[in-house]
């Protein structure tokens, strides 16, 4: 089969087609033929040779996909398969950018009704990764505030929609005039970084409370200004590290006298089934909203698989607002 594979690490030129065995399905396992796969910030760091694959999993990149189901692998123990023909988006470990992949069948989702490849593509890794963080993880209640950086990017934009629906307050930073408007389309109130302090907005748009709950993408230079935006029993959830991974004059008083819980989570390396657990309570609680159109994936750009190069170069310039999807030949 063709996949997108790179010799060595480097800028998006290293990107190329090349043939490489086509994989095997394993005990509870799945091949899919792929018909379009998300574009994520992880992949440019594996690209880059900063985030490599956990043992086992496939080298190749691309961790979310949408295509049929054409082969299954021993079955596992209270692991259901979906039938062999069906259209299914899915959650991978890795080698979404190739014209075949395994996946666990737990992490396979049904395409919502009404959607095709490209938009079935653009919701696992970012779906499993809003639910299990602010759902799972930070434990996000009706009628509490939640502030979510990025908030015009394809987790952002998935944060906002999901946070509403939810019965939650959500607010969003972003870097422009254009991406505010969109996160407050969304039904957030919008903070832009570039001209305005967020701590002190937050300050004021809470009556000086905070919020309870933040979603943060950036790390780095970023935590002290978080601390001090959390109200009582608040929440920093840290998944990923886009200003860098360390932090100076950081006031770390806050976190005892508000009794604040900082939890760093990657969703990769979880557990099969801890995905599998996530996938049941998006199936349950979120398809049915996908659905009816009550929340929908933003779709950026999409480009052939041929020219993934040019989908990581621009995703890297930030200019974006919602998903990249690379279309597969399967899917014409």
């Amino acid at each position: 089969m063709q996949a997108i594979v790179f010799d060595a690490p480097g800028p998006p030129s290293v990107l190329h087609l090349a043939q490489v065995p086509l994989p095997i399905p394993a005990e509870g396992e799945v091949l899919v033929r792929v018909h379009a796969s998300g574009v994520n910030r992880p992949d440019i760091m594996q690209r880059k040779g900063l985030y490599p694959p956990p043992p086992g999993a496939s080298p190749l990149l691309g961790l979310e996909i949408a295509g049929e189901v054409v082969a299954t692998g021993p079955a596992a123990r209270d692991i259901p398969f979906p039938a062999k023909g069906s259209l299914v988006c899915a959650l991978t470990n890795g080698g979404g950018y190739a014209d075949y992949c395994t996946v666990p069948a737990g992490q396979c989702l049904p395409w919502p009704t009404g959607f095709d490849a490209v938009k079935a593509a653009a919701l696992p890794e970012t779906f499993f990764t809003v639910w299990s963080n602010l759902f799972t993880t930070a434990r996000l209640q009706p009628g509490e505030r939640v502030l979510i950086h990025g908030g015009a990017g394809g987790i952002g934009t998935a944060a906002i929609q999901l946070a509403r629906a939810f019965d939650a307050i959500p607010y969003a930073t972003a870097g422009s005039k254009e991406k505010c408007q969109l996160c407050e389309s969304l039904g957030a109130t919008s903070i832009n970084y570039n001209e305005e302090d967020f701590v002190a907005k937050l300050r004021d748009l809470t009556d000086g409370k905070g919020v309870n709950v933040i979603l943060d993408i950036l790390g780095g230079k970023y935590l002290d200004r978080n601390l001090r935006s959390l109200a009582r029993h608040g929440r920093l959830i840290l998944i990923a590290l886009q200003s860098g991974a360390k932090a100076e004059n950081v006031d770390i008083s806050g976190i005892l006298t508000k009794n604040l819980t900082i939890e760093g989570t990657t969703l990769r390396p979880r557990s099969a089934a801890y995905k599998a657990a996530i996938a049941r309570d998006l199936l349950e609680n979120v398809w049915p909203r996908l659905a009816s159109g009550e929340i929908a994936p933003l779709i950026h750009a999409t480009f052939p698989i041929s020219e993934a190069a040019e989908a990581h170069t621009l995703m890297e310039t930030g200019s974006h607002s919602g998903k990249i999807v690379l279309l597969h030949p399967a899917s014409q």
